[in-house]
């Protein structure tokens, strides 16, 4: 059988994602690892993981090689990151990870990851493509003072909301932009507001698009979500996803409004509500295996509908000697 061990970096918090991975190898009878890697030793998926491993902080010269030196030590398979700051640096240097061991990196191009970390790139591909996005406004329009409130800004390669704000009037737009580097400045927008799950193959190709209705929210994180199968929304998706060519899971956030589907950002990874979606059907962690062992993949609907998913905070606690305490 082919070695599928998956190393998970900046795994942080991700304890949910990590035994997404861990019950699909369960299913498939797979005798791997689920190795998590992250620059502190307190970073809570270390310790419901199979393996980890302390790696340098991503700005570290020896991040890189770092990776590589873990892939050949534990026989990586796959490389997963989870975190914003982690894709264009691993895009860069996916082929020369690649060729010095046996793993694959799940990261799109370096294309696609420069749309999609760039508010003003993402921006710029939606309108040249046809997709509905918020009016966005350009430095002379704000100076010039010709706009109409609510407003929304946001940094232009920000993530997890932050630094996100509604704009109601012209002293906070004021306010804001004396606070957040590189603003975004853009129409505010009103409807229900949608994360949508989407799980491509190595070559791009659709296998499951699951839009979430996001009931409740905080720091830019789900909290409560609906899974509902809205096809204008799956549509508008499946067109964006065969335009812009991205590779493994990835997290869109839009708005469906009154006027039609309003995309707000794309997120070329795992987004921390990604879990629900896995629950629900739509394995993106089995899908993975799956694609390790040379299984070929169709594109499929076969997910529950109309369900839904509340998250809540746990603790654990480590002992002097850095082992878990089993409560």
């Amino acid at each position: 059988m082919s070695n599928t061990n998956v190393l998970l970096l900046s795994a942080g918090r991700r304890v949910e994602l990590l035994r997404c991975f861990q019950k699909a190898a369960r299913r498939l009878n797979l005798n791997n690892a689920i190795i998590a890697g992250d620059c502190s030793e307190t970073a809570p998926t270390l310790y419901f993981s199979d393996k980890s491993c302390l790696l340098p902080k991503i700005d570290d010269p020896d991040y890189i090689e770092s990776i590589i030196s873990i892939c050949l030590q534990e026989e990586v398979a796959l490389i997963v990151p989870t975190i914003d700051t982690d894709l264009l640096l691993l895009a860069e240097n996916k082929e020369y990870i690649e060729e010095r061991t046996a793993a694959r990196v799940l990261v799109s191009d370096t294309r696609v990851i420069t749309i999609c970390r760039d508010k003003i790139k993402t921006q710029r591909f939606m309108e040249e493509n046809g997709f509905g996005v918020p009016a966005m406004y350009t430095e002379e329009q704000v100076i010039g003072g010709n706009l109409t409130f609510p407003l929304f800004i946001k940094p232009k390669s920000g993530s997890s909301s932050v630094n996100a704000f509604k704009v109601n009037n012209y002293n906070e737009l004021v306010m804001y932009q004396s606070i957040i580097q590189q603003p975004i400045i853009q129409d505010f927008v009103d409807g229900q507001e949608y994360t949508v799950d989407v799980f491509l193959d190595f070559e791009s190709t659709i296998i499951t698009v699951v839009p979430r209705l996001r009931i409740a929210t905080r720091s830019g994180e789900i909290l409560k979500g609906k899974i509902v199968k809205d096809q204008e929304i799956m549509d508008d998706v499946t067109r964006l996803m065969n335009l812009l060519k991205p590779v493994g899971h990835i997290t869109v956030q839009l708005m469906k409004t009154s006027k039609g589907v309003k995309y707000i950002e794309i997120n070329p990874r795992f987004g921390g509500g990604a879990p629900m979606s896995i629950q629900c059907g739509a394995d993106s962690c089995e899908n993975l295996f799956r694609l390790l062992l040379g299984e070929r993949l169709k594109y499929n609907e076969n997910y529950r509908d109309n369900v839904t998913f509340m998250r809540f905070d746990s603790s654990i606690c480590i002992d002097e000697n850095q082992e878990l305490v089993q409560w």
